[in-house]
């Protein structure tokens, strides 16, 4: 956990305390935007669209607001005037400043480009993208009827607003700078994100909504976001009609304090005829300009405003950080049920190639007759049946002069092992690309690709393996052989000979064949074995056909998890940790309550 100045502390006061505190919130700020920066849901889980716009959220008010008023907490505070469609903010910003400034009209939206206006003294603080950092600047001229004019701040191609016009007006306060936004409900789409953007941005918002549509529930959404924010908050009714100023004054309060906005101030304007510049009377606004001077007065005052408003936002950055913590563990936990399907499937092909190459199942049909063919005719094997101790003294004279090539039984095993690998791969294939199938994450996965079988080149792969293994085998023999005083002998059985034996040894448990088969395939596995016990000794042909067996083991997991990381290379490891969201947002809690102080 980041260690943060205590204000409190006895040992750390004065100048050098805040400036300690100051440092260690932008650090724990900055480490926050990195980790958001860098946060990836890409699995489609339920909420994983709205933790995206949680996340991309709360980038943006770090980047417009948290960030920026944490390096200057000295800086003039932003007041953001918002609201519903029609209510009369520009026509409210005008009167303000005592003169047109924003263009106001029956045509809407009105308010195309955000333009914020600030005393002359303060312009350091705007011109440059301290706050608000996306947005480009440009200084607007008060030319016609005090309109400012402005290059273009639109891009053409989509309509989104990339500019915020500076508008440098000593009518305004110093200390204070208002920012007319476009509407919250606004017909288009850019006008009502920047409308959020600027919302969040802001120090304090001067809501303007009319005697008419106060109740409206998109304002009202605005609103309980800022309760939970502990923003600073100033409702503007606008354009009550004469006589009904107490009633619904009385009522729109009450729903304030319902929602947690009771410290609200509320100013009403009435409703009054408009000049021939469409401006109001001064009056109407007089407790509105009478406010906004005494913060301008107050510097302790507006640090009181920067302290709400920043503590409130960082406390509900820490909540989002923990809900998107939730979001991260979720995908975290998809991500292990899609890969343990994965897992599964092909574990259970392992298992299932291991019983087939160990039950006896490979000793049937082609490998069977290429084995009868290498070790002699049928009759030999009725005899051994009937009399298999007596195989040691026979295998000499069996063995009589050169033995049959055992190509044809190496070629025979690689066929038949390979049609194994090569099945069990396809139905773990098929069997995971169902399972992902079933779940929507796994579906966006996999999108438009079928994963169900194995890739084209899989069959000559899994047999350029065998034969690697087969000869793996042979080196074991050779070896083996090597160290014997009876090496005469065993080479006049020759390596492949003796090779094939230890292959069908490995394949000796005769637990899947039924029938004729089961005798035959065991007297098949008892050749091999005496032959080679006769030659080598029992314990060697134990530990060769282990070894042998390992080999062939590993070269088939190696086989099914080339196949299986089809899925996995679609299945990216995920790069945020939960706990360390978790940790930061503990963090950010501690900052919004300790606060900062100008």
């Amino acid at each position: 956990m980041m260690k943060l100045v205590n204000p409190t502390d006895s040992s750390q006061t004065g100048v050098n305390a805040a400036a300690a505190q100051q440092e260690a919130a932008v650090e724990l700020l900055e480490q926050v935007r990195a980790e958001l920066a860098g946060l990836e849901l890409p699995l489609e889980l339920p909420a994983a669209d709205e933790a995206r716009q949680t996340t991309a959220n709360a980038l943006g008010q770090l980047d417009d607001y948290i960030l920026p008023r944490w390096r200057s907490l000295d800086a003039p505070l932003l007041a953001v005037v918002g609201g519903s469609t029609g209510a009369g903010k520009s026509t409210l910003v005008n009167a303000l400043v005592g003169h047109p400034v924003t263009r106001s009209g029956a045509i809407r939206p009105t308010t195309r480009q955000p333009i914020l206006l600030h005393h002359p003294q303060d312009a350091d603080w705007f011109e440059s993208t301290r706050v608000l950092p996306t947005l480009s600047r440009v200084q607007g001229e008060l030319v016609k009827d005090n309109i400012p004019a402005s290059k273009a701040g639109v891009a053409p191609e989509t309509g989104a607003i990339t500019s915020l016009v500076l508008v440098a007006d000593p009518a305004v306060p110093q200390g204070i700078a208002i920012l007319d936004a476009p509407d919250v409900d606004s017909i288009s789409d850019d006008n009502r994100q920047m409308a959020g953007q600027l919302l969040a941005a802001a120090d304090l918002w001067l809501f303007v909504t009319t005697a008419n549509r106060y109740a409206d529930a998109v304002p009202w959404k605005l609103l309980l976001d800022a309760a939970s924010r502990d923003i600073t908050v100033a409702v503007i009714l606008d354009r009550v009609p004469a006589g009904a100023e107490q009633e619904v004054a009385a009522d729109l309060h009450a729903m304030l304090n319902r929602e947690g906005l009771a410290n609200a101030q509320l100013f009403v304007v009435p409703e009054a005829t408009l000049n021939e510049l469409g401006m109001l009377p001064p009056d109407t606004v007089a407790s509105i300009n009478e406010w906004l001077a005494n913060i301008s007065d107050d510097a302790a005052g507006r640090a009181e405003i920067v302290r709400r408003t920043l503590n409130g936002t960082v406390r509900s950055l820490s909540e989002r950080l923990t809900t998107l913590a939730q979001a991260v563990q979720d995908q975290h936990d998809a991500g292990e049920q899609l890969g343990d399907d994965v897992r599964s499937a092909f574990a259970d092909a392992a298992t299932k190639i291991s019983q087939a190459t160990s039950d006896g199942t490979l000793l049937r049909g082609e490998v069977l007759a290429r084995w009868q063919d290498f070790v002699g005719t049928g009759e030999f094997f009725r005899a051994v049946e009937s009399n298999i101790g007596r195989l040691r003294d026979r295998i000499g004279a069996f063995f009589k002069g050169q033995p049959p090539p055992a190509i044809k039984v190496e070629t025979a095993i690689e066929t038949g092992l390979q049609a194994v690998i090569v099945d069990q791969a396809a139905r773990a294939a098929e069997d995971a690309d169902q399972r992902w199938r079933a779940d929507p994450a796994g579906r966006q996965l996999l999108g438009l690709d079928d994963l169900s079988g194995v890739t084209a080149d899989f069959p000559a792969e899994v047999a350029a393996d065998i034969r690697a293994w087969q000869g793996e085998v042979l080196a074991l023999i050779r070896t083996e052989g090597a160290a014997k005083r009876s090496q005469a002998r065993w080479l006049s059985f020759g390596v492949n000979g003796l090779g094939v034996a230890l292959m069908v040894v490995v394949f000796s448990f005769t637990g899947g064949l039924t029938g004729a088969e089961v005798g035959i395939a065991g007297g098949t596995a008892v050749v091999g074995q005496k032959l080679l016990e006769a030659i080598f000794g029992e314990d060697a042909v134990r530990r060769l056909a282990k070894e042998a067996r390992n080999a062939l083991e590993k070269r088939s997991a190696s086989l099914l998890e080339g196949q299986q990381r089809r899925f996995f290379d679609r299945l990216a490891p995920a790069q945020a940790d939960a706990k360390r969201l978790e940790a930061l947002a503990a963090d950010l809690a501690e900052l919004g309550t300790q606060g900062g102080t100008a």
